[in-house]
């Protein structure tokens, strides 16, 4: 396993971090987290992403249980706040002060750790000014329930914004968590080269782009109950990426992934761990099998008529408008 320094930051982070969204606590039972996140452990995997509401809160607590006992010097764990959490009541989401505080002290209390190395801002909050939320994660730091603090799914300008106001409070904004494949490529235009200039990093989500970019998924065909793209809740995440013009082209990597001895999702991860500004590629596991598979993209390097074919197999399915991030991003708090 190979480590990057995220950001401009000393911390070091595995270029493979292992997920928990929607497994941890909904899609998979508790003995097979555990053998999940036991893998990642064997496979040198040493940084761990979570989010309060994954399984509405469940799925910390079970990374929690799943680490206990490891030493915590050797781990870098990640968390998120926003999204609603607990009876999802008035204040039980957003950026404001009082969310954040309780959040986080929540998020200790279930990951059984006194701090995190890296707390994200899930969404951005158009409801709390941003000086109330950034001086917010000051006090997180400053109390030393967090090392470093990060985004997820911000725009370019937010991102700049949110930096200002962090360097002037003195803490480190160190990273944006965006969603990053083969076929999404939105942060490519205007994130990127902002974060570049910043000294943030990418720890992108969705590399294989939720399993389509494993090629298990095939044109004209239902993707069976035991799937995500087959889960009524997963799936719904999913209906994008599941049309027959996408699938065809999908399939068009096959060859490429074969004569690099990879599999297509090996491909998929090696594919976003070219970007320099990528520290890591967030993978998430139902089996202990696909963590020892996804890991041997760590270190892969591939040569540029590789990307010239891997974008010729793709052609006009991949999605690349910058105005994608703003678009998808909700304008209300959630509660």
């Amino acid at each position: 396993m190979e480590h990057r320094y995220l950001g401009d930051s000393g911390l070091k982070i595995s270029e493979i971090a292992y997920g928990n969204w929607l497994t941890h606590g909904s899609q998979v039972e508790k003995d097979a987290a555990h053998a999940c996140v036991r893998a990642a452990l064997d496979a040198g995997i040493s940084t761990f992403d979570t989010a309060d509401v994954y399984a509405n809160t469940a799925a910390e607590s079970v990374l929690g249980e799943a680490l206990e006992g490891e030493r915590r010097e050797s781990l870098e764990i990640f968390t998120k706040v926003y999204w609603p959490t607990g009876p999802k009541g008035h204040n039980d989401c957003g950026l404001s002060r009082k969310h954040i505080r309780e959040s986080i002290d929540g998020s200790l209390r279930r990951l059984r750790t006194d701090y995190v190395d890296l707390y994200q801002a899930h969404r951005f909050d158009t409801e709390t000014p941003l000086e109330e939320t950034i001086e917010a994660f000051a006090d997180v730091v400053r109390a030393g329930k967090a090392l470093y603090i990060g985004v997820s799914e911000w725009t370019a300008e937010q991102i700049r914004d949110g930096h200002a106001l962090a360097c002037d409070l003195g803490i480190r904004l160190v990273s944006s968590q965006p969603q990053y494949s083969m076929l999404w490529r939105v942060i490519e235009g205007e994130v990127v080269p902002t974060c570049e200039e910043l000294g943030l990093s990418q720890i992108v989500w969705s590399p294989i782009a939720q399993g389509v970019l494993t090629g298990k998924y095939l044109p004209g065909q239902q993707p069976g109950s035991d799937t995500r793209a087959g889960h009524d809740e997963a799936g719904q995440s999913m209906k994008h990426l599941m049309t027959d013009e996408v699938l065809t082209a999908v399939q068009g990597l096959k060859p490429i992934a074969d004569d690099l001895g990879l599999s297509m999702a090996q491909l998929a991860v090696a594919w976003v761990l070219q970007n320099d500004n990528v520290a890591a590629a967030i993978i998430g596991a139902s089996r202990p099998e696909q963590v020892a598979e996804n890991v041997k993209a760590s270190g892969v390097r591939l040569e540029a008529d590789v990307l010239r074919r891997i974008d010729e197999a793709l052609g006009d399915v991949v999605v690349r408008d910058p105005a994608m991030t703003a678009r998808n991003a909700p304008t209300e708090r959630p509660c």
